[in-house]
């Protein structure tokens, strides 16, 4: 099943450029909330954000769902701003942009799926940085959120051949991650990398994007990849992966990932697994409902 193409993958991949480029402004707006908070003007990311109509309406809605604020009205960019702060903005603005990358016509699955899986992904990752108690939580968020970026990319420059693959993933019941390989000779991670590195992300995100489904392969610091291989892996495991049923899952105490994170925390020995699920049951439906008041606009 396996392609025959046997050249290097960036040689098959040859047409990045292919893929949507990030909006001017956003990619503006995304740098200058790195810088450090006592920098930055309020007044000043409020205009930016607003410069982009359809950006500032996705930021709107992202605002308003129960998953980021959602128990108090957001009228305005400027009151977004406020409530948000810098960090959560961020986030905000990745979803914004990165649901807007979707392929129309190519995507082999439900794309809602897809965006599901991608927020639990996010979410989850930062609730398990939190019960580890690692410094700055919240920076894992965007982690998840980009884990599966390479599937946008097959999608999208490939769409016959990861169609393919997808097919051979529902039929048989195996991760998306081994029906690529069969079938492309590589997956998701490869070509997310690829991309990561041409829109200069940080270097955490792009171990994550490259190495979540192989943790073990990291090297030097992953506890990033570690925390989310896990979430990914619990995502898939609570029926939130990408609308089909997984054989065979792998035991969730027992990945690798949650060996490399017991040697660094073994409290992770104590953590209740079962209360995480239901955490991310709970949280279920109100993904589902930011994904529908979003994606399908």
């Amino acid at each position: 099943m396996k392609t025959t193409d046997d050249r290097p993958l960036s040689a098959r991949i040859q047409n990045l450029e292919a893929m949507p480029a990030m909006p001017a402004v956003l990619a503006s707006l995304l740098r200058y909330l790195e810088l450090p908070p006592d920098q930055i003007e309020v007044e000043k990311v409020a205009e930016l954000v607003s410069a982009d109509e359809s950006i500032a309406a996705q930021c709107l809605r992202l605002a308003n769902s129960a998953l980021f604020l959602g128990h108090v009205a957001i009228e305005t960019v400027r009151g977004a701003v406020v409530a948000l702060g810098a960090r959560r903005l961020r986030d905000i603005l990745w979803s914004a942009f990165l649901i807007r990358l979707t392929p129309k016509n190519s995507w082999p699955f439900d794309p809602a799926a897809f965006w599901e899986h991608s927020f639990g992904c996010a979410l989850v990752s930062q609730n398990l940085a939190r019960k580890l108690a690692l410094p700055d939580p919240e920076k894992i968020y965007l982690c998840g959120l980009l884990h599966d970026l390479g599937e946008l990319v097959n999608a999208t420059l490939l769409p016959d051949e990861f169609r393919s693959a997808a097919e051979l993933a529902v039929r048989e019941g195996i991760s998306l991650f081994g029906a690529e390989r069969e079938v492309l000779g590589f997956t998701h991670c490869d070509t997310g990398k690829l991309l990561a590195d041409r829109w200069n992300l940080a270097p955490d995100n792009q171990s994550v994007i490259e190495f979540h489904h192989t943790p073990e392969q990291v090297s030097g610091e992953g506890r990033l990849v570690a925390l989310v291989s896990l979430a990914d892996l619990l995502c898939r495991l609570r029926g939130m992966g990408y609308g089909y049923e997984e054989l065979g899952q792998a035991d969730f105490g027992k990945a690798p990932a949650w060996e490399m994170l017991a040697e660094t925390f073994p409290q992770i020995e104590r953590l209740d697994l079962a209360r995480l699920a239901f955490e991310l049951d709970a949280e279920a439906d109100e993904i589902r409902e930011l994904v529908t008041s979003t994606f399908r606009r």
